[in-house]
């Protein structure tokens, strides 16, 4: 094992920014305030600030006390709350008994042996690029946020992890660390946020070459921003709310939120062509993104012009766009800015069913009125969020009591059918205004009505906490677990009704009784929409539970194909949907991409085994190490 001090180098060796180049006619428009510094979420050390073993931060969690659950977190709506409601919803619905949770994960006293390449760390030494070989640095980059990662992490299972971990600092520092990984034939995996749900990110079990994790993390600042132009140049390795608060202070914003906003990073949303809560009004990624540096190992791809649209030849900006860590890593992305809204203005509807919730969306849709966030979220989905609150005094009871009978007494609505949809309303005033009334107007049609802003306000909210529910789960042996896809509108209600009856049918073939099949439509398109759908069985009698899982799924992902939805709207294939990706793209547009792989990274150092699967890129493999 190599000495401390030369398995950590010091940041402030790395390379300064270069000066901005004044002369260049395309940087006059540029503000002066270049090179803002920003303190990641993410410091060099995540695991101080992250769990090691599930979701988020290590001070936000569910967890149980007298048998009630609760949640801890003071930047959640949630925090210090018991949550007696959620509790018996739990019991009722996944049959697990709060007071009998398994232990803790305790963190791997030993760590696989790193297998080292001499020549590759020799010269790294003298790079001057941050590095570490400790092994808790090492296993907590082998994973991402699937399912399979945290169960495997969460019980040891991993038997391979990265060899090295490197902090390059800037464009720069990523050029000379690709450049070394190629000359020695090292694996490099791009490792930003650790978001991803697709097994992107995973360490590849049967590699052989030393593996090498590029953390993006240490880049991140904003390098430059025209405000008359309203584009800025930001460091791939910012995470979502770092970016929102650099705009914020001028003023500006991106609008790009999704749910994994809080710790994904703008590079991660390049890699995987993400889409936010809020794409109506801002766009997806791809209507974001302007131009992208990229560093391959046979060098640099970058469009030398920042025009709004060009038309010369294919767009490179969609070679990266999509490619998931296999043909090299994003450095630096010129982004499109907005002005930041003068309000703000949640809303929420309920609809009798899920059938007229869905045609309400797509006549939005049809009607191009949008407005910045609009879910439709099915009964099952609605039921649980409902639970998700703290015990009232008898005043909100009543109240409550008098809300219910009145849909049910007034309203004639079934409780077991209805359906909600939360609504988020960014712009100048008078244009909200407008764009909420013509959204009633539409409800109307349809039976449905407005619950208010705050409902809607919670809904979108409590979008950041749900996700810290899996790891409670998984304390339960509650296997859980979210899948989308995108769908045209004339399959929209059949997809999610079908798709939830074969999740329910599978569990049912294998004795499961305690399981939740879910869904909620999140993104509109005028074609189509974008479905979410979330599965959870409490498993107690497999022996490979999260085979089990993966298994269902797998089946509920051709029952989606056979209706005409997609691989992914917005997750990505990764290695976990890479079984589908041939039939998607055909024979030739593999033969494409493999072709572009071999142009753009020769020896196959980017051998994450995202896309196809890895035999499909075995003789590239087989050459490279030759």
């Amino acid at each position: 094992m190599m000495a401390e001090e030369e398995k950590n180098l010091n940041l402030s060796n790395s390379a300064a920014p270069r000066p901005l180049d004044t002369t260049n006619s395309d940087m006059i428009s540029l503000d002066q305030r270049l090179f803002t510094d920003v303190k990641s979420v993410l410091p060099v050390k995540r695991q101080e600030v992250l769990k090691w073993f599930g979701w988020g931060y290590k001070d936000s969690e569910f967890y149980v006390k007298d048998d009630v659950i609760c949640f801890r977190g003071d930047r959640y709506p949630l925090n210090d709350c018991s949550l007696p409601y959620f509790t018996e919803w739990v019991k009722k619905k996944l049959g697990i008994n709060p007071s009998d949770p398994l232990p803790t994960p305790s963190l791997p006293q030993t760590f696989p042996k790193p297998t080292d390449n001499s020549k590759f760390l020799e010269e790294l030494k003298t790079a001057n690029i941050l590095y570490s070989q400790e092994g808790l640095d090492r296993l907590i980059r082998c994973h991402g946020q699937a399912l399979h990662d945290i169960f495997y992490l969460r019980h040891n299972k991993f038997k391979r992890i990265p060899d090295i971990v490197t902090w390059p600092c800037n464009h720069d520092e990523v050029k000379k660390l690709v450049t070394l990984a190629h000359k020695h034939n090292v694996v490099v995996l791009p490792y930003g946020g650790g978001t991803s749900v697709s097994g992107s990110i995973t360490c590849p079990q049967d590699e052989i070459r030393m593996i090498c994790v590029l953390d993006t993390s240490q880049m991140n600042r904003m390098l430059w921003l025209s405000k008359e132009n309203l584009t800025a140049c930001f460091e791939a390795g910012i995470v979502g709310q770092d970016l929102e608060k650099v705009l914020n202070s001028e003023s500006l914003t991106l609008g790009h939120e999704p749910d994994s906003y809080e710790f994904s990073t703008l590079g991660g949303w390049v890699a995987t062509r993400a889409s936010g809560m809020k794409k109506n009004t801002y766009g997806n990624i791809e209507d974001l993104v302007v131009s992208v540096k990229f560093v391959a190992p046979s060098g640099v791809l970058e469009r030398q012009c920042n025009a709004p649209r060009i038309s010369c030849g294919p767009d490179f900006n969609h070679i990266v766009m999509g490619s998931e860590g296999t043909f090299g890593v994003v450095t630096e992305v010129v982004i499109k800015v907005r002005p930041l809204p003068p309000i703000k203005r949640y809303g929420s509807l309920l609809f009798p069913d899920f059938e007229s919730g869905v045609k309400f969306m797509r006549e939005v849709a049809r009607r191009r009125c949008q407005p910045a966030s609009v879910r439709l979220i099915d009964n099952e989905q609605f039921i649980m969020g409902q639970t998700l609150k703290p015990i009232k005094a008898w005043l909100g009871e009543f109240v409550d009591y008098c809300k219910k009978s009145y849909l049910t007494t007034v309203k004639g609505i079934d409780l077991t059918r209805l359906c909600a949809v939360t609504l988020l309303f960014e712009g100048e005033p008078k244009d909200v205004d407008r764009q909420e009334a013509v959204i009633l107007d539409i409800a109307k049609k349809f039976k449905g009505f407005s619950m208010g802003d705050k409902n809607g306000e919670r809904g979108y909210i409590l979008t950041f906490v749900i996700a810290y529910i899996r790891d409670l789960g998984l304390q339960y042996d509650v296997m859980a677990e979210s899948f989308e896809t995108s769908v045209p509108w004339d399959r929209c209600y059949t997809l999610c009704c079908n798709v939830k009856r074969r999740l329910e049918t599978e569990c049912q073939k294998r004795n499961i009784n305690y399981f939740l099949a879910s869904c909620r439509v999140t993104q509109t398109y005028d074609a189509g929409a974008c479905v979410y759908f979330y599965f959870a069985f409490h498993c107690t009698d497999f022996s490979n539970p999260v085979e089990t899982y993966e298994i269902i799924e797998a089946i509920a992902r051709n029952e989606i194909l056979s209706l005409g939805g997609s691989i992914s709207h917005h997750h990505g294939v990764g290695k976990i949907r890479s079984p589908w990706y041939g039939t998607t793209v055909t024979d030739t547009g593999i033969e494409l991409y493999k072709a572009t792989k071999h142009q753009l990274d020769p020896k196959n150092i980017f051998a994450a085994g995202n896309l196809l699967p890895e035999k499909s890129l075995n003789s590239m493999t087989a050459r490279a190490k030759l």
